[in-house]
């Protein structure tokens, strides 16, 4: 069975790049560096695309913050206070079960933002480092679903340590209330001394560089012919029956476990004996349903089950990933073009105002490269592979034609 779960692929003991080993060498010496000087808060941002190794970077880097910090006088780090930060309730479970396993890690160490924040007002209290994962879902913007009542999350914790670090990935935005892209990221960080390193190396998927450059061309909205090496070390299918797709993925779990059905959203938000279904044709599947357990929802073994979304899957490896393209996208008539349907999306919550954005050209755009993104996101999950079944009946029969060329010269040569 491939593993892939979660606090494997984010253990500090997992075996870094010499790329990322130095990385983390770097980010050290920044760290110490600025801690001595302690004159103003400093910022290292690491940037970079889905499975570009980011959170195992920081995993590694934290690692070894905590155990100088807890056991070695010699460094600058002896006796400092840092936190790990991660504004994802799914990730934030994969981090506290690694804390348990590792003696210098303690599951308290991993806090959300917010509760990071209220806990140091309440103890008026500041900390020496903050590590914070996924910065690209820090919210931007007051909360009160959230009990965050400042105007950005980022000032308020730059604001009570000496020293930040970041990973940051601006096709990951995905609500409005969490809005960040390089430049507004860079209006704060250019306030304080700063740093950046860029990781571009994809290594989640065995896929080949042309095949996730054609992903990411179709997330930027053009659907183009699928390269020669698509199917080269990565299985990668598309379908015109959702159900034949799910039995697939089915008996792709059976061989090598963490495999599951993720879509987009776009599906009619009705009740169907208390649970939220997605239908196409042959094909009935619950949405996931909220998980209150303190595994992460794609290694609940009952989840081959529901069907994943952009919130349960953000940050996560699959061994396959049958991807189900919904109904706010489809095919333009006239060309190779994704057309996106803002009226058909159902999450009332991703798109609520904000004061700092007035103009309807504008608040649509980013609307419309929010669903791009979320579309991005759940198709760079499957590390062996990714198979595909889109709702709108032009861009099925694209896609599934695309495939049918590509199989067909295969099969000739």
């Amino acid at each position: 069975m491939n593993n892939n779960e979660a606090t494997d692929k984010l253990s500090p003991l997992k075996p870094l790049t010499s790329e990322q080993q130095q990385l983390v060498h770097q980010v050290l010496e920044f760290t110490t560096n600025h801690l001595k000087e302690q004159s103003t808060p400093a910022i290292f941002t690491i940037f970079g695309d889905a499975g570009t190794g980011k959170s195992v970077v920081l995993s590694h880097l934290f690692n070894e913050i905590q155990t100088a910090a807890r056991v070695d006088p010699e460094s600058p780090l002896y006796k400092t206070t840092n936190k790990f930060v991660v504004n994802h309730p799914e990730i934030l479970k994969v981090y506290r079960q690694i804390a348990g396993d590792h003696p210098h890690l303690l599951k308290k160490d991993f806090m959300r933002p917010t509760s990071l924040i209220n806990q140091l007002d309440k103890a008026n209290q500041t900390i020496d480092v903050a590590v914070i994962d996924e910065a690209h879902l820090l919210l931007s913007k007051p909360d009160h679903y959230n009990n965050f009542y400042h105007d950005n999350q980022l000032v308020e914790i730059i604001k009570r340590s000496k020293v930040v670090i970041i990973v940051f990935d601006q096709y990951q935005v995905l609500r409005m209330k969490s809005l960040w892209t390089p430049e507004r990221l860079r209006q704060i960080t250019s306030l304080y001394p700063h740093a950046e390193y860029h990781l571009k190396h994809q290594f989640r998927m065995t896929a080949s560089d042309d095949l996730i450059q054609w992903m990411n061309d179709l997330t930027d909205g053009d659907i183009k012919p699928l390269p020669a090496d698509s199917r080269q070390n990565y299985d990668f299918r598309v379908y015109d029956d959702a159900e034949e797709m799910r039995q697939a993925i089915v008996q792709r779990n059976k061989e090598v476990g963490l495999s599951r059905i993720l879509s987009t959203s776009g599906y009619p938000s009705t009740l169907d004996g208390g649970k939220h279904y997605i239908k196409e044709g042959r094909f009935k599947m619950p949405w996931d349903q909220y998980n209150f357990t303190v595994t992460p929802w794609a290694e609940i073994p009952e989840t081959i089950n529901e069907v994943g979304s952009i919130y349960t899957c953000q940050g996560f490896d699959l061994n396959y990933a049958g991807i189900i393209i919904g109904p706010i996208f489809s095919q333009n008539p006239a060309n190779n073009h994704l057309q996106i349907h803002l009226d058909k999306f159902t999450d009332v919550e991703a798109f609520k105002k904000r004061a700092d954005l007035t103009d309807p050209k504008e608040i649509k755009r980013l609307e419309e490269r929010m669903l791009l993104n979320a579309l991005n996101v759940i198709m760079k999950r499957g590390v062996l592979g990714t198979y595909l079944y889109a709702h709108d009946s032009r861009l099925r029969a694209t896609l599934f034609r695309l495939y049918h060329d590509l199989v067909s010269v295969q099969k000739r040569k």
